[in-house]
């Protein structure tokens, strides 16, 4: 998709998009982060694809598009062709050490114009168990002033060219003919000129600009951090990790969002093995938000004509550190409480150590078991979701306990 075609597309967000920054603070938090002036995004690395959840009004006006077409995309959406990849990883990492992180960047405007700001982004962390809650990055346009000494500087006859370029507001390049020139953002379009591309694939900030940034993150984290004592849900700029509380990273929680079947991790660790991570096709599945799901132990789906035998052989093999695969009575949490027969696949998920450091459980409605089609069996596509799972947790960085 182009885009062109990407900026006509209105963004589709979820019900827990849109309640994201409720749950964590108050319902008021919103009105009070429209009052600041910066340009600014806050991200929740606990939803699918880690998307945005608020936009400030500044950024909104600084890129052009409406509230309704940011909320629920990733930040990789207002990125173009021209884009650096360096500075994209530089994110991406930073996201995966849970840091903060700032570096200059080129992004695309609703219209297609391209435009550098000074990109400044910091973790947010639960104060109660040292989780990342959220991801707030405040964009700074950058003024170019250093840029257009480093184009004059070479002693060009500007008057002498044909198509002159000049460096206004943002490090862009602004085409002319003539002598007049137009203030305004212009696509960059060069294909004739890739020499010219190189002149600005980096455009530093100016120590001012930088300053405005890290002032813009302080309010915004202060405005942050007030709400969430409103509601007893305290949030800090600095990790605070208790003593027994699993603290899973949110590179982790990403990698597994990536995994698009039923499933949950529960960590052996903690007393009562509370579940510490459900995918979307588990809430689905079951019916149950997201909030309802974290912290219980996986008996909650239990009722009275669930079979015991079957939990006291799940309870076995989990002690054992085994794997097992069981059908089982459970209950949903619609409004019929309905039951539902659960072809339950249980499996360990070792450290780089060897140790046990979570279980995974994978879940496959049975009545979807014997229907024929040409799908991978039910119990295969368990395997996968297992092997998928082992991988993201040796892959990520993440406290073990």
């Amino acid at each position: 998709m182009s885009l062109a075609e990407e900026s006509s597309v209105v963004s589709v967000f979820t019900e827990e998009e849109e309640e994201s920054l409720n749950r964590r603070y108050t319902l008021w938090i919103k009105e009070a982060l429209d009052e600041l002036p910066h340009n600014f995004t806050i991200t929740d690395p606990f939803l699918s694809g880690h998307p945005i959840v608020f936009a400030s009004l500044g950024f909104l006006k600084m890129t052009g598009y409406s509230r309704a077409e940011v909320i629920g995309r990733n930040g990789k959406f207002f990125q173009g062709p021209k884009t650096n990849r360096r500075s994209i990883m530089e994110i991406r990492e930073a996201i995966r050490e849970e840091r903060s992180v700032q570096v200059s960047l080129l992004n695309y405007r609703k219209s297609g114009s391209p435009f550098w700001m000074l990109f400044h982004m910091i973790p947010v962390f639960g104060r109660d168990d040292g989780k990342v809650i959220n991801f707030v990055a405040v964009q700074v346009p950058i003024s170019g002033r250093d840029h257009h000494r480093k184009l004059t500087s070479v002693g060009d006859d500007v008057s002498s060219l044909d198509h002159s370029e000049f460096v206004f507001g943002s490090c862009r390049r602004e085409v002319c003919f003539g002598n007049f020139v137009q203030h305004r953002a212009l696509p960059v379009e060069c294909d004739d000129d890739e020499q010219g591309l190189e002149d600005w694939e980096y455009c530093e900030a100016s120590e001012s600009e930088k300053l405005r940034a890290v002032e813009a993150i302080n309010n915004v984290l202060s405005v942050l951090t007030r709400y969430s004592e409103l509601s007893g849900r305290l949030v800090c700029g600095k990790r605070y990790c208790l003593r027994g509380v699993d603290c899973l990273s949110s590179s982790l929680v990403i990698s597994l969002g990536r995994i698009k079947q039923s499933f949950v991790l529960t960590n052996p660790c903690i007393p009562d093995m509370p579940i510490i991570y459900a995918s979307d096709a588990f809430l689905t599945l079951t019916g149950y938000k997201r909030h309802e799901v974290l912290g219980q132990n996986c008996r909650f789906l239990s009722g009275v004509d669930t079979d015991s035998s079957v939990l006291y052989e799940m309870k076995e093999c989990i002690l054992k550190g085994q794997s097992c695969t069981v059908q089982i009575l459970n209950y949903s949490n619609r409004k019929d409480k309905s039951t539902f027969w659960n072809l339950l696949h249980i499996s360990p998920v070792r450290n780089a150590s060897g140790k046990t450091a979570y279980f995974v459980g994978v879940q496959v409605e049975a009545s979807c078991r014997n229907t024929e089609s040409k799908e991978l069996r039910p119990e295969t596509k368990q395997l996968s979701v297992v092997g998928a799972v082992r991988v993201a947790v040796r892959s990520s960085f993440m406290v073990t306990c």
